[in-house]
């Protein structure tokens, strides 16, 4: 019988390979024609074979460390055999051949069973008490594929030992004497996630895993290593001892914490959740996850959780009943119909922030609605409704791969969206991708990409942008590899510098470019595509096109939407006493520009209704507050930043809380305009009957003055948020939290010179407003420049300056 395959699974390919990129191989009697430099694992695979391996990995460089799949290669009479057996995984497969697995080789399968029984030579007989135990491949394979009784006795010698744990991180530990020595964890180190501080040292029998004394594993990606060990070598420090898979239940999800959407699998027990898994989806994030994505799932679990309703009385917030908080909510947003406005924060799902747009049109009567709680600006809203909501799927993760250059601006892809960097990362190593980033230095994560610094003080980048072949040498070869096969990917953080989003669209309009915009937060872009912007509505439709309101006014039954482009954060905080009412969601403070005048500004709202998961800086004012549910606790759709919709299941149920739809829907039904939907899948489904907007589109943004390029005279901050920083929702996790790289402040060697510092003094950055003190890191970056972590220990950039990026600040010595 013959069988046509298709590519490898995890090759990428979705199309039947051609015939004459093919070669015909026999694999246990079964001739199958498969692509050309397959390996021999792989082709067996293609007709349902599973030969046994703990070292191999599909994403991952073959390297025949654990020997465990072997086969028979006979003489087929044309010179294609092999007088031993020969490792499936290394071996690439030839027109002709013939191979023979365990399945009808005994030669085959008695070097399996030979290698078997030399891996558990020294491998302790512990399974009872290994978090392994139970989902082992070492476990399965010794029962398949391994002997019935082993020939080694204590007197024989001792099994190897070591002691127990070390701590490779904070948050993975290693038990030595487990390791089988198949290389996974270090090739994943170093081939994926470029942090290779782990290292098989020593050789023979002394051979084991080591770290490099000097400097820790410092890696967002270490969890992975844990997942793929295929044995119980690497743990977790905060699962470790924790549970048995067999009393898991596991379900599968997206993570929450970015704009990638990158699939997961949560694993829960008596109503918890124990660990979370990386899911594997080939279009999105592969097979691995950031640390964050694994191990920040304790932040809706910590003591401030919010179990029911509560409304202010004489100045406290008391507890109160669903139906109680409804109607005095009701009442209050019903008097303040037309002059109310709805902030909502980054945690929102599509569905919810579709109930929101509709609550803040149809509801409160009002335009006043922004999901941007961050810097931002009035052309950002312009360039996202003219380039990005309402267009579908665009730039996707598989054309970052492909991408013959790909321009960073405003976006630091490790902190800001770790899958991203996976694949750019691949895309550098398999196709010769070139990096390019618009920033003042050069962070690990842009040197692991192997990428060029084109220097831009904070607050320059659209000038940079706007005259990039001539800025320097990095520029113009920046200039130059822009084509139809590149990729300019924008962040929030270009938001903040005048001109920066429309210079960058008109860049990716003469060079052929593709253009991305990659928020940090993983509700943005749905938040985008449901019309949470004060000028845009569901779909894309424009709240300034007559036609869009009237399509709008028709599919929602009501006779009238209000006509007039609404305030935005900034306007919605800055007139809050004039207010008649402030509905806030998931908004945490000190994300906005200046969270002193958002608290100030929250403490004149005459009325605040709050919809929080855990007790926040935000509760404390509201007069309202109703306790809503995390992702893991209800239904819903990222879409992720490639326009990718990204639906999950409920995981648990809380009954003390509602997911924010059927919230708002009973609350919008106590005022008398119904939502028409009271869950997640009424609100989806009404939402894709609405459908795209296929008419008018807004026009290109128009270009906003840039500062001019030069030498400041004086220090401007560059700055971004740290992946792993004091966030909330690492809270929970002290092992997850151990592991952020340690805060300092950055300037170059000029600057240090000018105001008298050496590496590690403490450096004073301040404004009007305050200061903070952090160790000084001297770095190769542009001059008059300070850098620090937006929201880190000890450095609360927003908080303690008011201060963002591009900000003027002033530094002096700690001793000054």
């Amino acid at each position: 019988m013959t069988i046509q395959a298709n590519p490898p699974a995890g090759s990428g390919a979705v199309e039947r390979t051609a015939p004459d990129d093919t070669v015909t191989v026999t694999i246990d009697g079964i001739e199958v024609k498969v692509p050309k430099n397959s390996l021999a694992i792989r082709a067996a695979e293609q007709i349902g074979i599973q030969i046994p391996r703990f070292c191999d990995h599909p994403l991952l460089d073959p390297v025949g460390a654990c020997r465990q799949c072997l086969v028979e290669v006979p003489d087929a009479g044309n010179g294609r055999g092999m007088p031993k057996p020969q490792a499936s995984c290394t071996l690439t497969v030839a027109d002709g051949m013939v191979i023979k697995t365990q399945v009808s080789s005994p030669v085959a399968e008695k070097a399996q069973h030979g290698n078997m029984e030399f891996l558990l030579i020294n491998h302790p007989l512990d399974c009872p008490v290994c978090d392994k135990g139970g989902e082992c491949p070492l476990q399965n394979q010794a029962m398949t594929n391994g002997g019935g009784e082993s020939r080694f006795a204590e007197t024989h010698g001792v099994k190897r030992t070591y002691p127990k744990p070390i701590n490779i991180s904070a948050e993975v530990l290693l038990d030595r004497e487990r390791c089988i020595l198949c290389a996974r964890c270090t090739r994943f180190s170093e081939q994926i996630a470029g942090d290779p501080f782990i290292a098989l040292i020593e050789r023979g029998a002394l051979q084991q895993v080591g770290i490099y004394e000097k400097e820790p594993f410092e890696s967002y990606f270490s969890g992975n290593t844990i997942q793929i060990c295929p044995v119980g070598a690497l743990t977790s420090a905060a699962y470790r001892f924790r549970s048995r898979p067999f009393d898991l239940v596991s379900v599968p999800s997206v993570a929450e914490h970015d704009s990638s959407g990158a699939a997961i699998r949560i694993d829960y027990r008596r109503g918890k959740v124990m660990r979370r898994l990386s899911g594997d989806d080939p279009q999105v994030n592969e097979e691995w996850i950031s640390d964050k994505d694994r191990f920040a799932f304790q932040y809706a679990t910590t003591g401030d959780r919010l179990t029911h309703p509560m409304i202010r009385e004489d100045g406290e917030l008391r507890p109160a009943s669903w139906p109680e908080a409804i109607s005095f909510a009701g009442a209050k947003l019903a008097a303040a119909r037309g002059n109310a406005g709805v902030l909502t924060g980054g945690r929102l799902t599509l569905e919810d922030a579709y109930a929101y747009s509709k609550f803040a049109r149809v509801a409160l009567g009002s335009n006043d609605i922004d999901f941007r709680a961050r810097p931002h600006s009035a052309e950002e809203a312009d360039f996202l409704a003219a380039a990005v909501a309402g267009t579908g799927l665009g730039t996707t993760f598989a054309d970052l791969e492909k991408a013959g250059s790909v321009l960073f601006a405003g976006f630091e892809p490790e902190e800001e969206a770790p899958s991203v960097f996976l694949r750019v990362r691949k895309g550098v190593k398999t196709h010769g991708t070139k990096v390019f980033t618009l920033a003042a230095y050069g962070s690990r994560g842009i040197e692991k990409l192997d990428g060029v610094v084109v220097p831009a003080s904070p607050g320059t980048e659209a000038a940079v942008l706007a005259d990039l072949a001539n800025t320097g040498e990095a520029g113009a070869a920046a200039r130059a590899a822009l084509g139809p096969d590149s990729i300019i990917i924008v962040g929030e953080r270009l938001a903040s510098v005048p001109g920066g989003y429309s210079t960058a669209l008109r860049l990716a309009l003469d060079t052929g470019a593709q253009l991305a915009w990659i928020p940090r937060r993983a509700g943005d872009r749905a938040a985008l595509e449901a019309g949470c912007l004060p000028g845009l509505l569901p779909g894309g439709r424009l709240v300034s096109d007559p036609q869009a309101r009237v399509d709008l006014q028709a599919a929602w039954g009501v006779e009238h939407l209000p006509a007039e482009t609404g305030k935005d954060l900034t306007g919605i905080l800055a007139n809050a006493g004039g207010l008649g009412a402030l509905v806030v969601a998931g908004v945490e403070i000190d994300d906005l520009p200046d969270p002193a005048a958002a608290l100030a500004a929250l403490e004149a709202a005459p009325f605040v209704v709050s919809f929080e998961v855990r007790n926040s800086q935000v509760t404390e004012f509201a007069d309202v507050v109703f306790p809503v549910v995390p992702p893991v606790e209800k239904s819903g759709t990222f879409v992720n930043w490639e326009g990718r919709e990204r639906p999950f299941p409920v995981v648990l149920k809380q009954p003390a809380a509602m997911p924010d739809v059927r919230a708002l829907a009973a609350l919008a039904q106590e005022m008398g305009t119904p939502l028409g939907f009271a869950t997640p899948e009424g609100a989806k489904r009404e939402l894709d009957e609405l459908g795209r907007w296929d008419g008018d589109r807004a026009q290109e943004p128009g270009y906003h003055p840039a500062p001019p390029l030069g030498t400041f005279d004086s220090t401007r901050l560059a700055t971004w948020r740290m992946l792993i920083d004091d966030s909330r929702a690492c809270d929970g996790e002290p092992h997850l939290t151990a592991t952020a790289r340690t805060p300092v402040a950055r300037i170059s060697r000029t600057t240090a010179h000018r105001i008298g510092v050496a590496d590690s003094d403490e450096l004073v950055v301040s404004t009007d407003a305050g200061s903070v003190r952090l160790p000084v890191l001297i770095t190769p970056m542009t001059d008059n420049v300070v850098w620090l972590p937006t929201n880190s220990a000890d450095s609360h950039v927003r908080r303690s300056l008011h201060a963002d990026h591009g900000s003027i600040v002033t530094i002096a010595g700690g001793n000054a």
